[in-house]
């Protein structure tokens, strides 16, 4: 499978990064970020793109992509409706259109959020422009597209978030945040678990195509229990 990633370099797209390059069911990586994700490895190429609303200069590079792992995101604190506007649907929707032009039988997976607003009439800003992204991404005639809404993300494998304030909350649960997703499994997921459900996704479907914290979950759980019997089998 060759899985084009976007969002490498945020804690999400980190861990997807890792996780892809350990996956045998994957082949390569293509990483498109605005800044190089710093990493090298034989699985991994790398396309440093400035400008993500115009993707006609990548030419053959979106050609023969399996599943596209979006996980770029933007906090919307601080913005307005135009501009978040443009910085998250408006971005996705140029990226999904680019990979549909020239590998129509790729899997789209979109990382979303916990509460977005599928009605697109909500009181809060972000959830009703995710909610309008996601609901145009459902339309579009790719092999499949499949919409992520996790809640609190555990970072693991060492990823960090870029934004201060996220990590400083990272930080300071500490060794409780493996205890509370014990406690809480149908609200946190992991960096780990949410690749993973993204990969089987992306090779065999999932249940429905958008799929909550427990959701997310569950199916990352189904995967590794069958990459496990797999496993034994030989």
């Amino acid at each position: 499978m060759r899985v084009l990633l976007s969002g490498a370099t945020g804690m999400v797209g980190r861990g997807a990064l890792l996780e892809c390059l350990d996956d045998p069911t994957v082949d390569n990586v293509l990483v498109i970020g605005r800044h190089s994700c710093g990493l090298t490895h034989a699985k991994l190429r790398e396309h440093v793109h400035a400008d993500f609303q115009d993707f006609s200069t990548l030419g053959g590079q979106l050609q023969g992509v399996d599943a596209c792992l979006f996980c770029l995101d933007v906090s919307a604190a601080g913005l307005s409706e135009a501009e978040y506007t443009r910085l998250t649907l408006d971005l996705t929707l140029a990226a999904a259109q680019a990979v549909l032009e020239k590998s129509p039988q790729a899997a789209f997976c979109y990382v979303s959020g916990q509460g977005t607003d599928s009605t697109e009439r909500g009181r809060l800003m972000w959830a009703r422009i995710k909610g309008r992204t996601e609901n145009t991404l459902l339309t579009m005639p790719f092999r499949g597209v499949w919409i992520f809404r996790p809640g609190l993300i555990q970072p693991l494998r060492g990823v960090r978030s870029r934004t201060w304030l996220y990590q400083a909350f990272y930080s300071s649960l500490g060794w409780t945040l493996p205890l509370l997703r014990r406690c809480f499994p149908r609200q946190i997921t992991s960096t780990v678990d949410l690749t993973r459900a993204m990969l089987r996704a992306a090779r065999e479907g999932a249940p429905q195509p958008v799929l909550e914290t427990w959701q997310i979950n569950q199916l990352a759980r189904a995967g590794a229990a069958r990459r496990n019997d797999g496993k034994q089998g030989t």
